[in-house]
């Protein structure tokens, strides 16, 4: 059996987690023996990551945290009140010669000098949630594996990090996978260094799985005759949902008989309510916060939308399309690798105009809704196909060590 460690943040409600738990669902668990670590052992996700499957949390994360989160100088007063007087001078140090060369391995190696290297062997030990700095360090540094994979999920481009960094700790990785062709070129543009170790490793998904989840029973405006729009994903600027508000809010004013219903829970909450109290859509805007589930809400939907001005894959998108809803995407480095563009949905720039105007063409077009879903449908041959290609992809000796 080959000994797998994958390491994430949490498992909170969200694509990345989402992804891991569809990629364990087709590891055989007679070939492996997986440990998932948690910064935090915590999130809606948790209960969901199979019983065969180890989960640790990384206990030394409560004493590093405060000082990854808070300003330096709070750090420092922190050592002084807890006459750690010895540890002041190597973090002040360490923090302003790695701002001043902008490289913050400098400063995570001073940040995690007291943490252990990890007692168990893997065969393979892959830094899940890339870039995550921390975690990527750790993995780098910390664990004694075989193999080490950066697994990369985000739009490097816009995604902000520390070049000198990451050029540092990809040398320490024999493999980073993306989660798409354009997050892989814009990661490889930004650090060419790694082109030769750089590999695609689209996210799995289980349509089947998917589909059955999304038979299961739910209150979702059951008397509303009008048509029901559905966005997925954390409530967040990235993620998009203050243009959809806006949209909605013109989608009514010119009469048109729509609601709008955003799965998910994030930091832009109240903001949003308030924006959304500001467009007078507050009876049609509907956050319905995070769902483990969010399945029977696109099921039940008449149009999907993903408002997103940024992603590497977009697993909610994908989710969509194997429930055979008719699709309006921004144009992400993502889409264009799952949608094709007025065949089975349409991807539109990440503005109110754009988005608007094919929404209310969809809303208006019954037809048109209906062949989007027909085309969607053709797709079922190229499912398993994949599938099978990915497994291959994990199970090859390259990956497994």
């Amino acid at each position: 059996m080959k000994k797998v460690l994958f390491m994430l943040s949490s498992m909170n409600i969200g694509g990345v987690e989402k992804s891991l738990l569809s990629l364990l669902s087709v590891m055989p668990k007679d070939q492996y023996d997986i440990t998932v670590l948690l910064l935090e052992k915590k999130g809606g996700f948790l209960k969901e990551i199979p019983d065969w499957v180890k989960v640790e949390e990384a206990t030394w994360f409560k004493e590093i945290k405060p000082v990854i989160m808070q300003p330096p100088q709070q750090t420092v007063k922190d050592y002084y009140s807890n006459k750690h007087f010895i540890g002041i001078p190597s973090f002040v140090c360490s923090y302003l010669v790695s701002k001043y060369l902008d490289n913050r391995y400098l400063y995570y190696k001073e940040v995690l000098k007291s943490v252990p290297i990890k007692e168990t062997t893997y065969d393979v030990a892959i830094s899940y949630q890339g870039p995550t700095d921390i975690i990527d360090y750790y993995v780098a540094n910390k664990v004694t594996a075989q193999k080490k994979i950066s697994w990369v999920h985000f739009d490097i481009s816009k995604h902000l990090i520390n070049e000198r960094l990451y050029k540092k700790l990809y040398i320490q990785y024999d493999k980073i996978f993306a989660v798409s062709n354009e997050a892989s070129k814009k990661l490889i543009e930004k650090i060419p260094n790694i082109e030769s170790k750089t590999e695609v490793f689209m996210n799995v998904i289980s349509k089947e799985l998917i589909r059955d989840m999304a038979q299961r029973s739910v209150e979702f405006d059951d008397d509303f005759k009008g048509i029901k729009i559905v966005t997925v994903g954390r409530l967040s600027k990235e993620k998009g949902q203050d243009i959809a508000i806006k949209v909605l809010a013109k989608l009514r004013k010119k009469g048109y008989n729509v609601r709008w219903y955003c799965v998910g829970e994030g930091n832009a909450r109240k903001g949003y309510e308030k924006l959304i109290e500001e467009y007078g859509v507050s009876n049609d805007f509907i956050l319905l916060g995070a769902k483990v589930n969010p399945y029977p809400f696109i099921e039940k939907s008449d149009i999907y939308v993903q408002t997103s001005r940024h992603e590497g894959y977009c697993l909610t998108l994908a989710e969509a399309k194997s429930l055979n809803k008719p699709i309006v995407t921004t144009n992400f480095i993502g889409a264009f690798e799952q949608i094709n563009d007025q065949c089975n949905g349409y991807i539109v720039k990440s503005n109110e105009e754009e988005i608007y105007e094919k929404v209310k063409y969809l809303v208006e077009n019954r037809q048109e809704r209906s062949r989007l879903i027909t085309n969607l449908k053709k797709d079922k041959a190229n499912f398993k196909k994949e599938i099978k290609k990915l497994d291959s992809f994990i199970n090859r000796k390259e990956f497994v060590g």
